[in-house]
């Protein structure tokens, strides 16, 4: 395993045993009481106007599992797979489809590292905030999840637009309350560590283990997609943050997240 990978496989479980009591705690209730919950409104449009019906669904760090239990279960899909380097996070996100009786599976593993036994195994495959960051090289990313979809299947990225890597957030050294606009950092890739923990999660600060991350421009995420044989059919740009680093500048006019859907060649 990549040694940087390694790293963030301790710090991932280190933040999962460190969790607030409220982190996941609401995935029950709302999987059983809500129509897609944990996704966005244009991204339950996207969702909802696929053919999810008897299908099967990968999620490629799928976290506690809360988005792929939601996906499966509202869209009426036959299986769900999810992968995730936490090896605590899949045991809960096992215990969750467990007790709500969906048909979703999760496995703990370097996503780099899932062999041929998943090749053309999903019709839909689902990228959710917060996973290209973590791989180095998402030509090699994209190549296992592409090796993994079917002929024809679909892919659908929500992520955190490549435009806020420039911006500061609050609590950096850099950040300015009266211009949080203003650019600091680099549009292009760069290489990040820290050892800050997952605030998200814990709602605690702690000196955590070491992250380490990396920054991708929207070239190289496209690029990534289009040399593994995958077509991107849509991209769309919105003013709103899900990161929830930069919720202060919704609706400012600054690109702060994106869809992307494209669909695996059927020569590929």
């Amino acid at each position: 395993m990549d040694n940087y990978i390694e790293g963030n496989k301790a710090a991932w479980e280190e933040a999962f045993d460190k969790r607030d009591e409220s982190w996941g705690a609401d995935i029950t209730d709302r999987i059983n009481s809500e129509d897609y919950p944990f996704f966005y409104e244009e991204m339950k449009t996207v969702l909802k106007g696929l053919d999810t019906e008897g299908k099967v669904i990968g999620h490629f760090c799928c976290n506690n599992g809360r988005e792929l239990l939601s996906l499966v279960k509202n869209g009426k899909a036959s299986k769900g797979v999810g992968f995730d380097i936490a090896e605590n996070q899949v045991a809960f996100a096992n215990g969750k489809a467990a007790e709500l009786d969906i048909p979703c599976v999760f496995e703990a593993v370097n996503i780099y590292d899932i062999d041929d036994s998943y090749r053309e195994t999903f019709d839909i495959v689902i990228i959710t905030i917060g996973a290209l960051c973590w791989f180095d090289d998402l030509n090699r990313f994209f190549a296992v999840v592409a090796k993994c979809m079917k002929p024809g299947a679909v892919i659908v990225i929500h992520e955190q637009h490549p435009c806020t890597n420039m911006l500061a957030t609050a609590g950096e050294d850099l950040y300015d309350e009266g211009h949080p606009l203003e650019c600091h950092y680099s549009y292009f890739e760069h290489e990040w560590t820290g050892n800050e923990g997952m605030y998200y999660m814990t709602l605690k600060n702690y000196h955590s283990k070491t992250f380490t991350d990396f920054t991708h421009p929207l070239s190289e995420i496209v690029s990534g997609i289009t040399s593994n044989g995958i077509v991107v059919t849509g991209l769309s740009e919105f003013e709103y943050d899900i990161s929830g680093g930069f919720e202060a500048l919704d609706n400012r006019g600054f690109p702060l997240s994106m869809i992307i859907t494209g669909e695996k060649r059927a020569c590929v």
